[in-house]
């Protein structure tokens, strides 16, 4: 056997899971040491700044069709079984559990103990057994990395088990196809198989936080990146993945507390993870200057293209894929937040790409219209987020990431409005979709104008009530004007050629939201049932 570590590996809890260790393990392995490795196997390639490239193959987004729960005693009635929250029988597990400890017998594997949960109170300590070194370097950069000492008493309370090249067979395993994501909440285990996308390690642990902190410790789990000011203001913002919340988080004039996974609990906010993982499509140093500069050694990039002949990244290319990606710890953002918590957030923004260009830049919420427009979370998957997205697609994705919502969404949804109340939290609605019209006829909103209607919320400068007109349909308020805007465009009828196309468009949209609502209403309380848009007797003052 071959342990090619200065740690101890833990033999004893590896032989438990049915590993018999006869091949090479890797235990803990440094990213120069796993760099390393890659390079030696061709599975990857260094670019000019010193970060690693590697191609994820045939899935470049996750798979939120193939993720399945067990259903057993423990989730069977806690879990909320819906298209996202597929149950599978126990049988099927233990039967991919035993082969895919079976396949992984006969090969090299890395083993990586790390954490969840910057908050000691809710840590959640995770052993990653993957089949690839570029998969354990990644769950290196994502999660929270433990100190020398805490590996000498490391006890995991889950497991993920990731092999790529290990493949399902639908018509025994239980699964749709040979690709494969399961959480086991009884055994405390994740399989993830037949896939080398690496953002379904990161969901996969995010799930499993989306549940035990609300259901066991009333923690509420969201779906949403975080920074803090100077004075100690905290702000976060949710969004689907490509909506901005990587880029408006990571400001430089603000301490970076986390990019995607965030609990809040009594006494502030807490990241989930210890990195961060940014859409690399379109990346550039004047826009986004400190992801662009997280691009360098430690660093993994997937799926990009190189310019001919170089190893610099074009990263303007969509050969492979528009979800380009690139993970890296926390701590290569220069102004991030150590240790990542903050304070009761001042200031919440819910970021939804409009693909339809009905909703304006940016409008305040009273807290039922924050909470219905939460259970709603409306915005476009952007291309490449998942499988077969290949263009702004309009969806309604619960608490702005339904895919990892194993509650019933009005669960979330009231926990996230008490605490709005408790601590006179501002809500913000911004747009980062379309204007003008929909996607094909609008222009996207200018990310320059998303910044400085961020930049005027959070130095207080549009919180009065007077400088606000109301939306006939949705009727959220829009400011009137923003230092930065245009104020033409802050009402999104003025920015539509055909006003009578805008009034049908704005109509179908809040038709839309009333649909979709339907499946929620027997959850909620009357007050959020009565936020929802109006779709009769509509007056448009500027048509």
């Amino acid at each position: 056997m071959l342990f090619q570590t200065i740690h101890a590996i833990p033999r004893r809890a590896i032989y438990e899971l049915g590993l018999e260790m006869t091949e090479p393990v890797h235990y803990q392995l440094s990213p120069e040491e796993l760099t390393e490795e890659i390079l030696q196997r061709n599975a990857g390639v260094l670019s000019d700044t010193g970060a690693l490239v590697i191609n994820t193959g045939e899935f470049t987004g996750r798979s939120p069709k193939e993720k399945f729960t067990v259903l057993d005693a423990t989730t069977e009635n806690t879990i909320n079984w819906n298209e996202f929250n597929i149950p599978i029988d126990p049988v099927y597990f233990e039967r991919l559990y035993n082969k895919m400890i079976d396949y992984l017998n006969e090969r090299e594997i890395w083993v990586r103990d790390c954490y969840a949960c910057a908050d000691p109170s809710y840590r959640v300590s995770i052993r990653v057994i993957n089949e690839e070194p570029a998969s354990n370097l990644f769950a290196h950069n994502l999660f929270l990395r433990p100190d020398e000492y805490e590996l000498e008493f490391f006890k995991a309370d889950w497991h993920i088990i990731q092999a790529p090249e290990f493949k399902a067979d639908p018509a025994t395993d239980g699964t749709n196809h040979s690709h494969f994501i399961i959480v086991n909440f009884t055994r405390r285990m994740i399989l993830i198989g037949g896939t080398a996308y690496t953002g379904e390690i990161k969901k996969g642990i995010f799930s499993i936080l989306n549940y035990l902190l609300p259901h066991d410790e009333g923690v509420l789990s969201m779906h949403c990146a975080a920074n803090m000011g100077r004075h100690g203001d905290t702000a976060i913002f949710f969004g689907l993945s490509g909506t901005g919340k990587t880029t408006l988080s990571a400001d430089p004039e603000r301490q970076l507390i986390g990019d995607d996974e965030h609990g809040w609990d009594e006494h502030g906010i807490f990241n989930f993870e210890g990195g961060c993982y940014a859409k690399a499509i379109d990346l550039n140093e004047e826009k986004e200057p400190d992801i662009y500069r997280a691009v360098r050694t430690g660093a993994l990039v997937e799926n990009v293209s190189f310019y001919e002949g170089t190893n610099t990244i074009d990263f303007y290319s969509r050969k492979i894929t528009e979800n380009t990606r690139v993970s890296y710890p926390l701590h290569f953002i220069s102004n991030s937040n150590y240790p990542s918590l903050g304070n009761h957030p001042d200031d919440i923004f819910f970021l939804t790409c409009d693909a339809s260009g009905v909703l304006p830049p940016v409008s305040k919420l009273t807290i039922p219209q924050a909470m219905y427009q939460y259970i709603s979370g409306y915005t476009a998957k952007i291309a490449g987020t998942e499988t077969g997205i290949t263009e702004p697609k309009a969806t309604f994705s619960a608490c702005f990431g339904a895919p990892f919502i194993p509650l019933h969404p009005g669960f979330y949804a009231a926990m996230l409005g008490k605490k709005i109340r408790e601590h006179s939290a501002n809500v913000w609605l911004i747009n980062t979709g379309w204007s003008g019209g929909p996607y094909g006829t609008g222009k996207r909103i200018s990310l320059h104008y998303t910044r400085a209607i961020i930049k005027a919320i959070l130095l207080n400068k549009l919180n009065n009530t007077a400088n606000f007109e109301k939306h006939p349909v949705f009727e959220i308020l829009m400011p009137t004007q923003c230092e930065g805007v245009p104020s033409e465009i802050l009402n999104p009828i003025n920015t539509w050629a055909d006003k009578t196309a805008y009034t049908t468009a704005a109509k179908k949209l809040a038709q839309q939201f009333i649909d979709n609502f339907k499946k929620y209403a027997d959850g909620v309380t009357e007050e959020i049932l009565n936020a929802a848009p109006k779709v009769s007797d509509i007056i448009f003052n500027n048509c």
